[in-house]
């Protein structure tokens, strides 16, 4: 009796093993929910049917409406359409490419929404993919890691493997690691890689420079095109010396910046921004033009980081429904903690305000 391979064992595994009960976004499992995840407006209810509900149905409505404030639909901003526009050309043109196949990598400060942009690009392929294969569930299209600190090269292919789900005695080495993620890779018609966290990578030193050898060796076996993202790339040495100098000249880098306010272009685009977010608020009192009259205060209290300023919009609409006054204000967003990047930003660029409007929740 002939025995399976080692690829051939993991590729069943990948196939059949339960999902996990925690599964992050670095797991077919994981990923396969973030893809599918819609969230759904609730209805508003009128004031009439609100008066109608007993107390347990206006606790549940309440929640409903806390959860879905919560994880608030992503607003499409220029980063984000500028890294699927990018990437999606680049997939169709890596296409007939045997090898060096061209990527992208997207670079920015911590809070620019890099990760986000990289996942939203994912998101974008694998729909698409979808609605051209409808019956081929089986079908993996997209594969989401992110580099560990201090990566080593098999730590990285560890990586790839805990995505499909591949499990490894002890006996197997970095070789068997590497042919069963290429093999189910293939199996499962992956055609776009995301590598998060790019900049624990560091060519500086002789592990890193050798995990980065691992990452490029995945590129060559993988007919896949690559899209990074990591912090202020430019800055590191990634593109120094001749690994460095390969993968700049492979990859087009997109920066991920916060918003700017100089302009009067650049107001409107950020009052734009703040304009969706207010659109998709439920609160039973809120008045349209609230959020986008209070532009240019998001923007200091944000830093311009889309990220401060959904935590802001977010927050602000949780706290409003748990004091029931169903509707964002100034007075309320003022008790929405922020990151420390955007407190020492606004130190810096907001104009004075009377202390007693200054006041943060501890």
């Amino acid at each position: 009796m002939t025995r399976p391979s080692r690829t051939s064992f993991a590729l069943q595994q990948a196939t059949e093993q339960e999902p996990p009960p925690d599964s992050p976004l670095a797991t077919k499992e994981g990923w396969r929910r973030f893809v599918e995840h819609e969230p759904s407006p609730p209805p508003l209810l009128t004031a009439a049917q609100q008066a109608a509900l007993s107390r347990k149905q206006k606790l549940h409505d309440d929640e409903v409406r806390r959860n879905y404030h919560s994880d608030l639909p992503l607003v499409n901003t220029p980063t984000i359409r500028k890294v699927i526009a990018t990437s999606r050309l680049l997939v169709q043109l890596n296409r007939q490419q045997i090898s060096a196949r061209r990527g992208v990598i997207i670079s920015g400060a911590s809070g620019t929404g890099k990760t986000t942009a990289l996942s939203q690009l994912g998101r974008a392929h694998e729909i698409a993919v979808r609605k051209r294969h409808p019956h081929d569930r089986a079908r993996l299209p997209v594969l989401y890691v992110t580099v560990p600190p201090a990566a080593t090269p098999k730590m990285l292919a560890m990586e790839f493997a805990r995505f499909f789900g591949l499990d490894f005695p002890t006996r197997f080495n970095i070789t068997d690691v590497v042919n069963a993620v290429c093999a189910t890779a293939a199996h499962v018609r992956v055609d776009l890689v995301l590598v998060d966290e790019l900049h624990n990578l560091n060519l500086a030193t002789r592990t890193g420079a050798e995990a980065s050898d691992q990452l490029k060796y995945f590129a060559e076996r993988l007919p896949a095109t690559f899209a990074y993202a990591g912090i202020d790339v430019e800055d590191r040495v990634l593109f120094d010396g001749t690994r460095g100098r390969q993968i700049a000249g492979r990859f087009t880098v997109i920066p991920a910046a916060p918003f700017s306010y100089a302009a009067r272009a650049d107001q409107d685009a950020w009052r734009s921004l703040v304009g969706t977010l207010e659109a998709m608020l439920r609160l039973h009192h809120h008045q349209a033009g609230t959020l986008t009259g209070l532009s240019e205060y998001l923007y200091h209290r944000s830093g311009g980081m889309i990220g401060s300023l959904s935590q802001l919009v977010r927050g602000a609409a949780v706290l409003a429904i748990e004091d029931g006054r169903e509707r964002i204000t100034e007075d309320l967003l003022e008790l929405v903690p922020v990151d420390f990047a955007a407190e020492r930003s606004e130190a810096l660029t907001a104009p004075e305000r009377p202390r007693s409007r200054r006041k943060r929740v501890a």
